[in-house]
């Protein structure tokens, strides 16, 4: 059955594969948004271990998850996994870094004979979560505004700067798509603590972590709509049928248009955080992290699909088009994906894996009693 299927069919379910992991990848930073709260909502030490240890259940589901979509890019569409982390490699190697520092961090931020102190890790904690999100998101916006590379004929990158992918974030809408992604992060966070601490005797802790909520979604509202204003009016990446890329006027404008179900990820999702934040700002709701969790899948589906599907290149060049990398270019062989597809068969059992691990841990808060007592991080 998936042995029949042709080449660009297997291409494109495997950028919906990649495009559902990666999405899941941005509700579970939660965790480096709930990261970033820890010195402007915890006001002591308690409250700081409610936060860590409650964050720290789940720090690991993040960058499994992140290694997981950078796996099903390797394998589905090696081309661009070898331009992008081939080429732009300082930028992906501080990725990398932070997330290494929040995995030391949560290990060692209490261990006896801490020579860094606790303020040292928590720090990294924040690095994590502003800086490694805001560059994730920058490499995002790459997918639209593009990147300075050059492929050969034996397909070998050259890039274009010394800053080797780190020039993404001078772009005004890549650092925008960042900036947005950091303060979502921040929303997701104080959703996420608001359900799984217990905040008995801490009523102004709670309503700190309230206000949060609401406040980072405000901040992260200008970004948003600059982001969405530029998809609407910038010239895109189009590909004709004979594997040609040029500039079209409007393009991204067309996608949503021409894909109605893109656009309404996209509103949905959008509807569905800001439905979340109303029900945990101003309802005093525990559940505002399922709506904000799944409209944000919703929003990185819709903006993966927009920047791959409808003849459009995913990774463009903007210093030669005709290095531009599409789905249907940079993907692996027919053979490798429809192997890949037989093993993807395996992933609801993952998934369900995941789900039961979740509530296996979410079965009781996190109370001042676990971190005076038994303090895991």
């Amino acid at each position: 059955m998936i042995g029949s299927l042709d080449t660009a069919m297997l291409q494109q379910i495997w950028w919906i594969l990649a495009s559902v992991v990666g999405s899941l990848f941005l509700f579970l930073t939660f965790v480096q948004g709930g990261q970033t709260l820890l010195w402007q909502v915890a006001k002591n030490e308690t409250e700081k271990s409610l936060v860590i240890n409650s964050l720290g259940m789940k720090w690991e589901l993040t960058f499994t998850t992140l290694v997981l979509f950078g796996g099903a890019l390797f394998a589905a569409f090696p081309k661009f996994y070898a331009t992008s982390f081939g080429g732009a490699y300082w930028v992906w190697m501080l990725i990398l870094f932070t997330f290494i520092v929040q995995a030391v961090s949560y290990e060692y931020r209490k261990k006896p004979g801490n020579f860094l102190g606790a303020r040292t890790y928590e720090l990294f904690m924040f690095i994590n979560g502003s800086v490694g999100i805001l560059l994730i998101g920058a490499a995002v916006g790459t997918f639209f505004s593009g990147s300075n590379f050059t492929l050969n004929d034996y397909n070998q990158v050259s890039w274009t700067t010394p800053y080797r992918g780190l020039e993404a974030a001078l772009s005004l809408f890549n650092l925008s798509m960042g900036l947005f992604l950091v303060f979502n992060a921040r929303v997701l966070g104080s959703m996420y603590l608001i359900n799984n601490v217990d905040f008995s005797g801490l009523p102004e802790f709670e309503a700190r972590m309230r206000k949060a909520c609401l406040t980072n979604l405000i901040c992260a509202l200008p970004f948003l709509l600059y982001v969405l204003g530029s998809l609407l009016l910038m010239d895109g990446f189009g590909v004709d049928a004979e594997g040609t890329v040029s500039m079209v006027s409007g393009k991204y404008l067309q996608n949503l248009l021409a894909m109605p179900i893109v656009l309404g990820f996209l509103l949905g999702g959008l509807v569905l955080v800001v439905g979340g934040v109303a029900l945990t700002s101003f309802k005093e709701s525990t559940k505002g992290i399922w709506f904000g969790g799944l409209g944000t899948v919703l929003v990185g589906l819709a903006v993966f699909f927009l920047a791959a599907f409808n003849n459009t290149s995913f990774y463009p060049s903007k210093v030669d088009l005709q290095s531009s990398l599409t789905i249907y270019n940079a993907s692996s062989s027919h053979f490798t994906l429809t192997v890949m597809t037989y093993v993807a068969f395996f992933i609801p059992l993952v998934l369900a894996y995941i789900v039961w691990v979740w509530w296996a841990m979410n079965r009781r808060k996190v109370s001042v009693a676990d971190v005076t007592g038994g303090k895991a991080y």
